[in-house]
């Protein structure tokens, strides 16, 4: 595939390039002044390891910080005119014809009522902009547990009766899950990917109206050598504490962020796994992953599939954009700390594996391999600044308790090198730190107020307290992510395998959860604090940023975790978003649909699959006729304890033996109901005859 314009490719060149020249200089010019910060200006082992990890994590955090300025000036000027939105008028796109889309929905021991909920808002919000007839709706299931996927089954019967959607929302389960959720798309490509041109992907919290639906075809129509078109999902319906601040720092923050990394990225951005559009064919020819040929880590099947999906696609000469100017696009935040550093396990093992495509892939973009570096750095950053804060450690101690060493080890020459200090340097170091962490956030507060649009969030004066509010929390929550970040990664260096499994959607945390899982960090944050004090005072009170937060983990898990506080900041009107002063049909209906009951009984999805005729009906049709002339092929004692005993007394690998095969199925129906009133079947078919009068 030939370039498609050389234009927005050298605009991209001198953006990044300036970019490049903002951060190494500013880095460099910080470097000099650690250098003469520390005593020995360099001269030793431990002082120039901390001078190279400061380098990195300085470069690292400027790179946000430009990007964030440029987001802010960009939108200061009217936007970027290279966007894809800018390049056709919106009466152009609306008269665009739009094409047949799948919108797929994969899942995986979701709360079943809840996500479905979801994807039936999405549905109604489509039909309401008159345009249904062009999407296909999928869910793609790899739910294990009987309880679950049986629960799906009921439910997409359920809903394709609500909904009148019989050959528009279809729902398949692999009884074989391999690769996790890429192999599932795949799967689902492999068998219906020609059916549509585009599909469109979702996660089982994402939410898109049906007029960004609508217009993002219409512009893959307009623009044929793009592959993938990405949005950029806002964070909503936030209960907890936890959830309520990321919402907001999201829905606040990432306008100008998102702005900025698409001026960037331009034609070569990066794909998030969801609330994107793809171009059916182009995917499936170009973006097949294969697994990873290496030993530990590095070999298997890649867990982090989106960023190697764009780059794949980069390379076969087809466009990735961000576009943030795609509005009503929205997911949900993780509720706790713990839900949210539980996933990022799973994501830091994902993101260091791209490491070895990044080095040894061939034929991919530049733009594409620092992408994938971005990713590293989420997760390496964490265990780079804990090093950092060792090397500071040892050099306190040498400084204290050590005697002067004037021919330090890598000093050359005759003249003794002399200690000395620079706190007015160390202090301009340590402002122009904290200018790269928080001035962002502040442009957000201005943009939002030269736009005036501060009543969103609750008017300029609540916008900025929340604002601070939210700066206190990160402040306390960034130690502990440092911590579990270095875990995570050593864990996944030394290939210790990581749990797949669905997330927690609304849970609060226990004081037994975080005590557990935060008592490590405590008793390193009191330790170091402690020793601290003993080496030097101002050792000490250097070292409370950091100590104070882990100290105070469990606690801070806990009240973050608690919807109390969350809910009484939102009457108070702190912490809240425009989608919650303005509201949305999108958003409305969600929120009606999933307040319903989800249809079901007391019973259990098992329990219910088996006796009720309709529901035993349907399972059968789903099921795989695995044995022969209504021969049930599972063991005759397999049946026969779980007709005794209930299917408490079979383990979830032997439910499942029994439940996928249609003739087995069947055959319980029959056994269940000619159970006697004292065996266990007896006793639930006496509860459902009750529940009915």
């Amino acid at each position: 595939m030939t370039e498609r314009s050389p234009a927005w490719r050298r605009r991209a060149l001198v953006r990044r390039w300036l970019m490049a020249s903002f951060v190494f200089g500013q880095t460099l010019v910080a470097g000099y002044y650690l250098l003469w910060v520390l005593p020995y200006h360099g001269g030793t082992i431990v002082e120039l390891g901390m001078l190279g990890l400061f380098a990195v994590l300085y470069a690292w955090i400027a790179v946000g910080f430009w990007t964030a300025v440029f987001g802010f000036v960009l939108r200061l000027t009217g936007g970027d005119r290279q966007s894809l939105l800018r390049r056709h008028p919106p009466e152009v796109l609306a008269q665009t014809p739009l094409q047949k889309t799948a919108v797929v929905l994969p899942v995986y021991h979701e709360p079943v009522h809840w996500t479905f909920s979801g994807l039936k808002a999405v549905f109604r919000d489509l039909e309401r902009a008159g345009q249904l007839e062009h999407f296909e709706f999928y869910i793609l299931s790899d739910s294990r547990d009987p309880e679950v996927w049986l629960e799906e089954q009921a439910a997409w019967r359920r809903l394709c009766r609500e909904l009148d959607a019989d050959g528009r929302l279809f729902y398949r389960r692999r009884t074989v899950n391999l690769n996790y959720k890429s192999g599932n798309v795949a799967d689902f490509l492999r068998r219906w990917g020609r059916r549509c041109r585009y599909m469109v992907v979702l996660d089982a919290d994402s939410l898109l109206s049906g007029k960004t639906l609508v217009r993002m075809v219409q512009l893959m129509e307009r623009e044929p050598r793009v592959g993938i078109l990405q949005t950029n999902p806002a964070i909503i319906n936030g209960r907890t504490l936890f959830a309520r601040l990321q919402q907001f720092a999201n829905r606040l923050y990432s306008p100008l962020f998102a702005t900025g990394l698409a001026a960037i990225q331009m034609g070569d951005a990066a794909f998030w796994g969801h609330n994107a559009i793809l171009r059916t064919d182009a995917f499936m020819k170009h973006c097949g992953l294969r697994k990873l040929r290496g030993r530990g880590l590095f070999g298997g099947p890649i867990l982090s599939h989106d960023f190697v999906e764009a780059a794949y696609m980069g390379r076969a000469g087809f466009e990735v954009w961000l576009e943030p100017g795609l509005s009503q696009s929205f997911e949900e935040s993780p509720p706790t700390l713990a839900d949210e550093l539980s996933r990022d396990a799973r994501w830091a093992r994902g993101n260091l594996q791209h490491l070895a495509i990044m080095l040894f892939e061939p034929g991919l973009r530049f733009a594409h391999r620092m992408a994938f570096m971005n990713g590293i750095m989420s997760y390496l950053a964490s265990p780079l600044w804990l090093a950092f804060l060792v090397l500071t450690t040892i050099e306190a101690v040498q400084m204290t308790l050590l005697p002067i060493d004037y021919f330090p080890e890598g000093h050359q020459g005759l003249i003794p090198l002399w200690p000395e200090w620079r706190p007015e340097w160390a202090l301009g170091l340590a402002v122009s730190t904290l200018m790269l962490l928080f001035l962002p956030k502040f442009l957000a507060v201005a943009d939002q107020l030269i736009r005036g649009s501060a009543r969103g969030f609750g008017g300029a004066v609540r916008m900025l307290a929340s604002v601070l509010l939210e700066i206190v929390i990160s402040v306390l929550l960034a130690p502990v992510r440092m911590l579990t970040h270095s875990r995570h990664v050593i864990q996944a260096l030394l290939n210790v395998t990581v749990r797949w499994a669905g997330q927690n959607r609304t849970g609060e945390a226990t004081w037994r959860q975080a005590l557990v899982t935060q008592l490590p960090g405590m008793v390193i944050g009191a330790g170091w604090s402690a020793f601290a004090f003993t080496l030097d005072p101002m050792f000490f009170f250097w070292s409370l940023p950091v100590a104070i937060p882990l100290v105070l983990a469990a606690p801070t898990h806990v009240l973050l975790s608690r919807t109390g506080p969350g809910t009484a900041l939102r009457k108070r009107r702190l912490l809240v978003i425009p989608e919650e002063q303005e509201g949305l049909p999108l958003l409305d209906d969600a929120a009606r649909f999933r307040s319903e009951t989800g249809g079901g009984t007391s019973l259990g999805a098992v329990a219910e699959a088996v006796l009720n005729p309709v529901l035993n009906r349907l399972h059968c049709q789903l099921a795989r006729p695995r044995g022969h002339h209504g021969r049930c092929r599972a063991p005759a004692e397999l049946t026969g304890r779980f007709i005794k005993a209930g299917p408490d007394a079979l383990s979830r690998q032997e439910l499942c033996r029994l439940l996928q095969d249609r003739d087995c199925l069947a055959r319980l129906h029959t056994q269940a109901w000619r159970a006697g009133p004292e065996s266990w079947w007896g006793q639930r078919i006496q509860a459902l005859g009750d529940g009915s009068r």
